[in-house]
């Protein structure tokens, strides 16, 4: 039997199978590893392929494509559209090359080349399948120098898709507020598409995060899922859609891309849009295996953290725009009494910055509050053996302020005038080369004189009317060009500090992003320390990003968003499990309390090998007021896990709840830690097991853990446990 060439892609136990097939290649399969393709098995694929030919419908059988048009008898979402004049709209592309190497890491890529004569265009789609088991895909959509026809292409959008079995039925994705980012949704997947538009010019506080599709009722520990990511930080769309006829042999689609804004690409001869990369992963065990494999692949990038992530103390909530140099030297040496290793300057150094509504953009130190510049804070942190980090915004800009009355038409807004302002202030045009020039110079000179080691970087407003007038007068979309100098602004700052590390803020979690992460450190996962919020918003975040690139921080006993008052013991325990900081004015703090924030920083450190390189652990209790996460190391030998209670349940009981990722064959010893406290019970004792781990190590074989599970106190809500495991010696 003729077999067609049929292309494989294998690692981190996935396959991803493509039929170089003409016009344009299709993806057979995606998904469990098929083993090393024998030739019966390629051929059984392609026979397999093959759909019945529908009543009513097109007479061959319809295939879905790597890159699907209505020329292939496909009516859902195409692979590109766009126009020249309105003309050459209806794109045929072809396969016209291919290259297939392997990775050194083990995976592998396909690259191939198509021609749409159409519309004079050349395409190329690659496929990497990095060791992890995630498939990186992105392309590249060039108008050819050779044009036949004058003006630009108009491109109106460009999609990744990659097929869907039918028994995917349900979808998972994310919405949220500021200060409850990225909470979950789910429904079941039904005919028609279902799509979610980005339009703030960020991924925003109610970002998508992650689509997921799924077998209906999957959890975090069982059921297969699919999942796509865009690792994009501006206007971004995803969707999965389901047609009656189905997608080929398949039932539906899953995908993405960048939402473009009418006009915003527009392609002359030799010019070139490439996509963000859209991030595809598969796993039959459940949510958590597919955290594996985006956690894998992130920590094995070069760029990632490879040093002890530092304890961190910020400025904001507790001294917020009240800069004195006395104030802050003072709690400096009570963050290094208890073993901060990084203090953070917030808001309110630069010029003219007493609230937020001046100074944004004037990025010099206010000679006012700081007569002698920062260097004696500086010099009093670094002497202390901390790091010493600074707060800024470069992107966003307040009217009043110098820059603003110096240069206004670097201001992105509509020629027919600003429109609102939002937390009083506007978007700076970082596409503007003059602008962008003034921002790399400053956070340079001010990161080169100071020694900065850390960067919070802020971005506190959506890009609504984000238009720029060019030399015509007439106003030309931005959020695309914004985005491409961002990382523009961020790679020339990191090549001119190496060592410089730099979180993505945005008004909190609201741009969360692996585009981002490709040029920071670490997001600020929400503005929102109450450690109610917090437990679901870190749990949620986790799905994409491992502990150590999540800044997870200790506030005050009240709230400073939600005002409501928790344990310190809560608090401490939740911030434990990310990238581990305060917020708080430590002056102000007794004994106790400074007591209880050491012995916290000391457990931090303890636990900061394993929670920053072992496997994130979530489980399904079936019960939404209790949560069980925890932090397994890779070989199973220790543990920790926190049980935590967010509201009272119907049930008195928690019933025998499993401690996932442990070895059930391995025998372990189990002790509740109680550094920073005990929490509060709603039982007359607690489970025997429990009352005994207080006191000593306890014996307790993997089998019960993490197959047979065991009871869990009744905690009151807004508590937490700590239980270390370890394997017996």
């Amino acid at each position: 039997m003729h077999v067609p060439k049929i292309v494989q892609l294998r690692a981190g136990g996935t396959s991803v199978v493509v039929e170089l097939a003409e016009p344009v290649p299709r993806v057979l399969h995606w998904g469990t590893d098929l083993g090393e393709l024998s030739d019966d098995a390629r051929a059984a694929l392609k026979l397999t392929a093959e759909p019945a030919v529908l009543n009513n419908s097109p007479d061959v059988p319809r295939h879905l494509s790597i890159w699907p048009t209505e020329a292939e008898g496909w009516s859902g979402t195409p692979a590109h559209e766009g126009h020249l004049d309105g003309t050459a709209t209806a794109p045929r592309p072809c396969l016209t090359d291919t290259r297939h190497r392997p990775l050194p890491d083990g995976g592998a890529e396909l690259v191939m080349t198509l021609a749409d004569d159409v519309s004079d265009v050349d395409i190329v789609v690659g496929y990497r399948l990095g060791a992890s088991g995630v498939l990186a895909v992105d392309a590249a959509v060039t108008r050819r120098t050779t044009a036949r026809s004058e003006g630009r292409y108009q491109l109106g959008g460009v999609s990744t898709l990659l097929p869907l079995p039918r028994r995917a039925g349900e979808i998972l994705d994310f919405t949220g507020k500021w200060c409850r980012e990225r909470a979950p949704q789910r429904r079941p997947l039904a005919f028609g598409g279902h799509v979610r538009e980005v339009r703030r010019g960020k991924p925003g506080h109610d970002s998508p995060y992650l689509m997921v599709a799924g077998v209906p009722g999957f959890g975090f520990r069982y059921g297969e899922v699919w999942g796509v990511h865009v690792a994009w930080s501006g206007n971004q769309r995803y969707l999965v859609e389901q047609l009656p006829e189905g997608a080929g042999v398949h039932a539906a689609v899953l995908g993405g891309g960048e939402l473009l804004k009418p006009g915003e690409i527009a392609l002359g001869p030799g010019e070139t849009y490439r996509t963000p990369i859209c991030h595809f992963a598969w796993s039959d065990a459940g949510l958590d295996g597919l955290a594996d494999r985006f956690h894998d692949m992130l920590r094995a990038r070069p760029e990632h953290p490879a040093g002890p992530r530092p304890l961190t103390l910020n400025t904001w909530e507790a001294v917020y725009f009240d800069h004195d140099l006395d104030r802050l030297t003072a709690l400096a040496d009570r963050a290094a009494e208890i073993g901060v290793e990084r203090l953070v300057l917030d808001d309110g150094w630069f010029r003219g910055r007493r609230d937020d509504t001046a100074g944004l953009g004037d990025w010099f130190v206010d000679e006012n509050v700081w007569p002698q510049g920062l260097t004696p804070l500086v010099d009093h942190v670094h002497g202390l053996g901390m790091q010493f980090g600074l707060w800024f915004e470069p992107e966003m800009i307040n009217l009043e302020s110098r820059l603003a009355r110096e240069h206004p038409d670097w201001i992105l807004g509509s020629s027919a005038g600003l429109g609102p302002s939002a937390r009083h202030q506007y978007v700076l045009n970082l596409a503007n080369e003059q602008a962008w020039s003034y921002i790399l110079e400053r956070v340079d000179a001010l990161v080169g004189r100071y020694a900065v080691d850390y960067l919070k970087w802020d971005h506190n407003r959506d890009l609504h009317e984000a238009v720029f007038r060019d030399a015509t007068g007439a106003d030309r979309p931005a959020v695309h060009a914004q985005t491409v100098a961002l990382y523009r602004l961020l790679d020339a700052l990191k090549e001119r500090h190496p060592a410089l590390e730099i979180e993505s803020c945005a008004g909190g979690g609201g741009r969360v992003d692996l585009g981002i992460l490709a040029r920071t450190d670490r997001v600020w996962a929400s503005d929102c320390n109450d450690p109610v919020e917090r437990q679901t918003i870190q749990r949620w975040t986790g799905q994409l990003l491992p502990p150590e690139l999540v800044g997870a921080h200790v506030g005050a006993a009240e709230a400073h968003t939600t005002r409501r008052v928790t344990t310190d013991s809560f608090r401490l325990i939740t911030a434990l499990f990310g990238h581990a900081g305060i917020e708080a004015d430590l002056t102000r703090c007794s004994p106790e309390e400074l007591e209880r924030l050491a012995s916290w920083a000391a457990l931090y450190r303890e636990f900061r090998p394993l929670l920053h390189h072992g496997r994130v652990v979530r489980a399904d209790t079936g019960d939404d007021a209790t949560i069980l996460h925890g932090v397994v190391a890779r070989d199973r030998t220790s543990a920790l896990y926190c049980w935590s209670r967010l509201a009272t349940s119907p049930e008195a009981q928690s019933g025998r709840v499993r401690l996932p990722g442990l070895d059930a064959a391995g025998d372990y010893r189990v002790r509740i830690r109680t550094d920073v406290g005990h929490p509060s019970a709603h039982q007359a004792a607690p489970p025997a097991w429990v009352a005994q781990a207080m006191d000593e190590w306890t014996a307790l074989p993997g089998a019960v853990l993490s197959r047979t599970g065991v009871p869990m106190p009744t905690l009151n809500p807004e508590q937490a446990m700590l239980i270390e495991v370890r394997a017996s010696v």
